[in-house]
């Protein structure tokens, strides 16, 4: 069976998002996107965790029983998260600290679990990891966006402290966006992001209807007219049978 690596990129990253489709990992998101800084550590750090599971799954899914593969899939991801936390408390040590408690929790993360068991125990090894990689980067896009909203809006400032957190590299990327700014507080607040996704989502759901609305509005009509004639084709068939 042939994979469509296409559908699997533009659902991972836009149609099935992890989080403006299926509304998961909302707890993560909502408390380290203060900066846009923070959702693409936390972002990285998933989806590196998805991309290896969805590849270990994969390769161990005629191996694992499914009586047992629930909570073979669940050691396999805390695994691969004690790797990732590990690795960032060596070289990513201000970012792990910054994430805390975060990290060990990708372990919960309901969308992991679930490309796991709907996904990669039923696929090719490079589909899974694939699959993983674009539900990642989807979760990661979700986590910048909605950081980079937050603290442009909160602090006036775009990827701050990058340097610090992710490495000298990423300095390029700090930018002063709105200079001399006193901040508007609620943004980098949990409500601020509460407020920031109901606006993201709204966004997203226009632009599926703009998308998708118009075709279906034009076809709906004619297809009624359809459906009408042959109806009443069926009712003057019946009538022309009766005694």
């Amino acid at each position: 069976m042939s994979t469509n690596y296409a559908t699997i990129a533009r659902n991972g990253i836009w149609d099935n998002n992890v989080v403006f489709g299926q509304l998961l990992a909302l707890c993560p998101l909502l408390a380290v996107t203060g900066t846009a800084t923070n959702g693409l550590g936390m972002g990285l750090a998933s989806t590196a965790v998805m991309v290896g599971s969805g590849l270990a799954v994969s390769v161990l899914r005629k191996v694992i029983t499914p009586e047992i593969r629930i909570p073979a899939f669940v050691l396999l991801i805390a695994t691969l998260v004690t790797v990732v936390d590990l690795a960032m408390n060596a070289w990513l040590h201000d970012l792990h600290k910054m994430l805390g408690l975060f990290i060990p929790l990708i372990v919960t993360n309901c969308a992991i679990l679930g490309r796991a068991e709907a996904f990669a125990s039923r696929q090719t090894p490079l589909a899974s990891a694939f699959d993983g990689l674009m539900m990642g980067l989807g979760f990661t896009i979700a986590l910048v966006v909605l950081g980079a909203v937050r603290e442009i809006l909160g602090s006036g400032t775009l990827f701050a402290n990058a340097s610090l957190l992710l490495g000298p590299r990423f300095g390029g990327l700090e930018v002063t966006v709105i200079p001399d700014y006193q901040g508007f507080l609620l943004m980098i607040l949990p409500p601020g992001g509460f407020i920031v996704l109901g606006a993201l989502l709204a966004l997203k759901a226009v632009i599926d209807r703009r998308a998708h609305g118009g075709p279906n509005r034009t076809e709906r009509p004619q297809a009624n007219r359809v459906f009408t004639a042959a109806g009443a084709l069926s009712r003057d068939a019946a009538a022309g049978e009766r005694p």
